[in-house]
């Protein structure tokens, strides 16, 4: 510790605030403390008693800055604003700050229709409901109402002054076409009460209308319409029963609960509305599992509030921190009306934080497995890896190269880059084969080694003249293990063009009806497991550069068949049709455009704008 850094400690007020924790000139984390001279004195005393993730931290530490608030709820706010401008490093960011989508309608509106929101605005005259978890739930709502309650979903203001010709949804009986007049403002308005009445949970009106319109087709036994009914009354059921009742209809609550490991954690939120569970979703906060529930819980909150919406009138929660009355009177000032943040010890809203924290347990277990997948797919494989061929380093950086071409027609190669096991798609390359004539991969595949190594060699040697960073580059970073798609001809020809380029690294090839692999000059192929890990990774790299070639080879043709069938017109040049696909970007729409669109492109004339209509009429 530096005397600056020390002489700052000593001279810290009894005040509370904000502390700015920096190295090297910048914000690694932001805190809030009652006093500030205890609290920031805290992290550089007592070392050993620190959890990993604040030694990490402390150990970085060069420089602090404090802001001295009035309150402790002034420097909650500040802490909240500091964390969203400078996102440090070492603070519990949430990475998913979506917003919950809501359904809306307008009261005011002739014949009202549910519309998608993102926020919730108190004073904009629109009613919500929700939110609901994620457009993908939405969406289900929608269709799901749309068999039931034929509302319109078209964006026309209604009246019209003339009607209108109805769409496809009211001839599959989804809307009764206001627009055109088929029903009342106040019929209309009747389905819309019945809808929004299923969406706060009541279901009995329409089940019970459904089994009469049931009993009395099989009355007059039209068994096939009863069999059809019965089903959409199991629909409606299903439906309804996908909530969970739990209190009363006026209820308004979040429940937000903890799981942790050694490493992150893992908060889970639950919203219920209208009495009944709305649905949740789980956030991971890394590198926090070792931090104080109820500061893990604060921080949470006060970013997952952050911009005052979807802030409900209560907030069940695990635990509470030492600022939670400031946590409330922050919640009540984002609402505009009173906020109660709770933690229950017993009864049935103990039961929900009970039901809360098993869904974050739940969700932090499949993380958990999530990783070990991972690890075995990345970390295990390159390891399984390294020991079969004997590599001298772990390959961290693999290139898997492949040749695609159409009986020796528009030869393309690609060149794609997994780091660290995975894809690193921005240092994927292609290149066009141009000294080899025919369906030759042998000799193709040795032109796109030399160049590839020689390009390097040369941006290498440059990069370092000028101290440019290597990775920056387009081939100046080497691979530490060079993967061939192809059998012991294919990687001989490829491992002498590398040779002859100058370099020396390691390189095999898999073979793909054995999936065998060959090292350069070995006759005996390695034979991986079946289920080995890193089979299962070249694979996958073998598999994306064969994926990355044909997409690009089948667009190379596209382009070619294009630029071919435009050069059948008369008048149809090099520049002509490179100014058309410009304009117009596909040979449909080229084919599809009228004399004057023509007439408007670059280098177009009466002539050249003829003989194309001329082409699409006898084309056809």
């Amino acid at each position: 510790m530096t005397d600056e850094l020390q002489s700052k400690i000593r001279t810290l007020p009894d005040s509370p605030g904000c502390y700015l924790m920096k190295s090297r000139g910048k914000i690694i984390y932001v805190g809030k403390a009652k006093n500030l001279k205890n609290r920031v004195r805290q992290y550089f005393h007592a070392f050993e008693n620190h959890t990993p993730k604040v030694r990490a931290m402390i150990t970085r530490v060069d420089d602090f800055e404090i802001i001295l608030c009035r309150t402790n709820f002034e420097a909650l706010t500040l802490e909240c604003n500091l964390i969203k401008r400078h996102r440090p490093f070492y603070n519990i960011l949430l990475k998913d700050d979506k917003q919950y989508p809501y359904l809306r309608y307008n009261p005011a509106e002739p014949f009202p229709r549910l519309t998608i929101a993102r926020t919730l605005d108190a004073h904009d005259g629109y009613k919500y409901l929700g939110p609901y978890i994620g457009a993908t739930a939405v969406r289900q709502v929608l269709n799901e109402l749309s068999r039931y309650f034929p509302l319109r979903r078209c964006a026309l203001k209604l009246p019209l002054g003339h009607p209108h010709r109805p769409c496809v949804y009211h001839s599959t009986g989804q809307c009764k076409a206001p627009c055109a007049g088929y029903i009342s403002e106040k019929e209309y308005k009747e389905i819309l009460r019945r809808a929004v009445d299923f969406l706060n949970g009541d279901a009995a009106e329409i089940l019970k209308e459904l089994t009469a319109q049931m009993n009395e087709s099989a009355a007059k036994m039209e068994y096939e319409q009863a069999a059809a009914l019965r089903d959409k009354i199991t629909d409606v059921q299903a439906i309804t029963e996908r909530q969970l009742a739990i209190q009363t209809r006026d209820v308004e609550q979040d429940v937000i609960a903890l799981a942790a490991d050694i490493n992150d954690a893992v908060v889970q939120v639950m919203h219920i509305r209208g009495g009944r569970i709305e649905g949740g979703q789980a956030y991971t906060l890394e590198n926090t599992g070792g931090d104080p529930p109820g500061e893990i819980i604060e921080g949470f909150i006060t970013q997952h509030y952050e911009d005052g919406h979807a802030i409900p009138r209560e907030i069940l929660i695990e635990t509470l921190g030492e600022n939670s009355e400031e946590l409330a009177l922050w919640l009540k000032e984002r609402r505009g009306t009173a906020v109660t943040l709770a933690c229950p010890k017993r009864g049935p809203k103990a039961a929900l934080v009970g039901i809360c924290r098993k869904n974050a347990a739940d969700a932090l277990l499949k993380r958990q497995q999530s990783e070990q997948i991972r690890n075995a797919q990345t970390v295990l494989a390159m390891e399984e890896l390294q020991a079969a061929l004997h590599l001298p380093t772990m390959p961290e950086r693999i290139e898997g190269y492949d040749i695609s071409n159409t009986q020796g027609v528009l030869s393309v190669a690609s060149m794609v880059v997994f780091h660290g096991g995975m894809p690193a798609k921005k240092q994927y390359r292609h290149f066009r084969i141009k000294t080899v004539e025919g369906a030759n991969d042998f000799a193709s595949m040795a032109e796109v080694i030399g160049r590839r190594f020689t390009h390097g060699l040369e941006e290498k040697k440059a990069r370092e003249q000028a101290e440019l960073p290597m990775e920056e580059g387009r081939f100046s970073l080497f691979p530490d293990v060079i993967l061939i798609d192809g059998g012991p001809q294919q990687l001989a020809f490829a491992h002498r063009a590398m040779l002859d380029a100058g370099v020396d690294l390691p390189m095999f090839g898999l073979a793909k009806k054995f999936e065998e692999i060959y090292l350069p000059g070995e006759v005996t192929p390695i034979i991986l497991g079946r289920r080995s890990n890193a089979l299962h990774m070249v694979q996958r790299v073998r598999d994306e550069a064969h994926r990355f070639g044909i997409t690009h080879h089948r667009a190379l043709r596209g382009k070619a068949g294009i630029a071919s069938e435009l050069t059948q017109i008369e008048g149809i040049g090099e520049k002509r049709k490179i100014a058309l696909l410009r304009e117009f970007k596909s040979l449909p729409a080229i084919l599809a455009a009228s004399k004057e669109e023509l007439l408007a492109v670059e280098g177009m004339n009466t002539k050249v704008a003829q003989a194309v209509l001329d082409y699409v009429k006898n084309r056809k």
